[in-house]
């Protein structure tokens, strides 16, 4: 937003002066923040970068070795160019040392072949660094506006990609620690061109610092998290730079850069909120179950609550039940609010319907949780199953979409309360994705045996804890395969799946055993692995299998 040397040289005041490049023609567009009037030859010392020099050159130093040292301390210091009015100290020319010393240090080298008045040149450029200035005040005031809208709103992630979007006039996509898209805006653009191979070309993004420009790619990108625990990235898509260097923020550009980190703090503050609109009988279900879940209510206010509620929970068998419900195409926001309220009652209904005793909860956006109470006299099994069936029968008959019931280890005191809820909670999320083969279960609902490895990885595939372990394990062979083309991930998991067995992972990758052999030690020159080692290879095959997880 700061005028540029080029900017500069083409003001009306400056022209009268018939500028002219001798040096660092090439550096034109550098960003000038002040202009300085000086003839002191160790003016640098008071310099903080940015600044454009003026001078008539009087008191520069005489000899070669003067000029150059002198040059060179501008350069240091980031001056964003010098120039020089002949009529002084210089006439028709500069010193060549001058000159080349200012080419070889890419320094701008200006002279004025007619005489100026100085103190209007500075004032029509401080005169565009204030207005600047100004604009950048009010371009911040209207970032910080917009979004603190957004986040009291709590607007949905795809809101605030959509609102990036529209005030960059560019591509923006947000993106979890795996490099797979959540959210998009694609600014007109086609959908399909710009997420093409989209895991690939960001994986080979990884700017310093949490927030950076990539100038190959043309990317800004910026860490998206709070708590000191990062999820994903925002990425504002930009034109890719010739230059090869790394590009700082500011200069990529500092309302971008702005607009990125308070999109992303809109992002990471709104994923700590739960927004829900439910009956006060669920609110007050709801918040004695997430009590439970986070500690937030000692044992003994929560028993005295539920028994005021009419659920006893003292001297009772407590089971804990998540309830999901399978679908496709994921739903509008407040559409998946609706259906998560309406499905929240049907439970409560097939609760009322079996005369039990329960808490009946939404616990997040997706699922609703009961906690069970039980008698000294109930059947568990009996009990669970008649809910299973009726909840499905109620469901049917209002077109919901088909539940997964999954049910916790009971337990007989209010303290493990919580055990049995989180257990049924691991449950439904695996059973949700990894569904055991027909026959599998011999009730109505899951339990822990009937989910294994792969529907935990399911259950955790949103961790940022999971997708660093993936990166960790397997983050340089992807890179490789992304940049080469080649298909190491494929060949370990081959040799993986078939037991470590070389010769029977050669034909089932239909490779001839020295060509199949080459690739493994490729892999094990890439991942830094020995793959005769049992636990490398196990540590490996679980990474697999938590990206395919995280990939789904």
């Amino acid at each position: 937003m700061f005028p540029t040397v080029a900017r500069v040289l083409d003001l009306d005041v400056v022209t009268r002066g018939l500028p002219e490049v001798v040096a660092g023609r090439e550096h034109l567009e550098r960003t000038v923040r002040w202009v300085h009037v000086s003839e002191l030859p160790d003016i640098a010392g008071v310099l903080q970068g940015g600044e454009l020099i003026l001078t008539t050159g009087i008191a520069l130093p005489e000899h070669r070795d003067g000029l150059a040292q002198y040059v060179k301390e501008l350069a240091d210091v980031g001056v964003a160019g010098l120039v020089v009015e002949f009529g002084r100290r210089y006439f028709d020319s500069l010193p060549r040392a001058l000159v080349h010393a200012a080419e070889q240090r890419g320094l701008p080298l200006i002279v004025l072949r007619r005489e100026l008045r100085f103190v209007a040149v500075t004032e029509a450029v401080h005169a565009l660094v204030v207005n600047a200035q100004l604009e950048e005040l009010r371009s911040s005031e209207e970032i910080h506006q917009t979004f603190n809208e957004l986040a009291v709103e709590g607007a949905e992630p795809v809101e605030v990609v959509q609102q990036v979007s529209r005030m960059a006039g560019a591509p923006v996509v947000l993106e979890n620690l795996s490099h797979q898209v959540l959210a998009y805006d694609t600014a007109g653009q086609n959908a399909q061109v710009l997420l093409a191979g989209w895991e690939s070309r960001s994986r080979g993004v990884r700017p310093k610092g949490r927030t950076g420009h990539d100038p190959r790619t043309g990317w800004l990108v910026t860490a998206v998290g709070a708590r000191g625990h990062d999820w994903g990235r925002l990425v504002l898509l930009g034109t890719p730079s010739s230059a090869q260097e790394d590009v700082a923020p500011e200069e990529a550009s500092h309302r971008h850069t702005m607009l990125l980190e308070r999109a992303a703090a809109t992002l990471a503050l709104n994923r700590l909120l739960v927004r829900d609109r439910e009956s006060l009988e669920r609110q007050t279900h709801r918040t004695l179950l997430s009590g439970i879940l986070t500690h937030a209510l000692t044992v003994s206010d929560v028993a005295l609550r539920a028994s005021a509620l009419g659920v006893p929970l003292e001297g009772r068998r407590l089971v804990g039940v998540v309830l999901r419900q399978r679908r496709g195409s994921a739903p509008a926001a407040l559409e998946a609010q609706a259906r998560l309220r309406d499905f929240t009652e049907t439970a409560a209904a097939a609760v009322r319907e079996k005369r039990l005793t329960a808490l009946v909860g939404a616990l997040d956006d997706e699922a609703v949780g009961l906690l069970v109470s039980l008698g000294p006299r109930d059947d568990e099994h009996a009990a669970l199953d008649g809910f299973a069936s009726s909840l499905r029968r109620l469901v049917t008959e209002a077109e919901q979409p088909e539940p997964v019931i999954a049910v916790g280890s009971s337990v007989g005191a209010v303290r493990d309360a919580r055990r049995t809820l989180v257990e049924a909670t691991q449950v439904a999320d695996a059973a949700l994705h990894d569904a055991p083969a027909s026959g599998a279960r011999s009730a109505s609902y899951y339990r822990l045996p009937d989910v294994r490895l792969r529907g935990l990885l399911h259950l955790l595939r949103d961790d940022a804890r999971l997708q660093t372990y993936v990166e960790r394990e397997l983050g340089p062979l992807l890179a490789y395969d992304a940049e080469h083309g080649s298909q190491l991930i494929q060949m370990l998991r081959i040799y993986l799946e078939q037991g470590r067995n070389k010769s029977a992972a050669a034909d089932a990758a239909h490779l001839s055993r020295p060509s199949f052999y080459d690739r493994l030690h490729k892999v094990e020159r890439v991942l830094g692995v020995d793959l005769d080692q049992v636990e490398s290879c196990l540590s490996l095959h679980v990474a697999l299998l938590a990206l395919d997880a995280v990939r789904r």
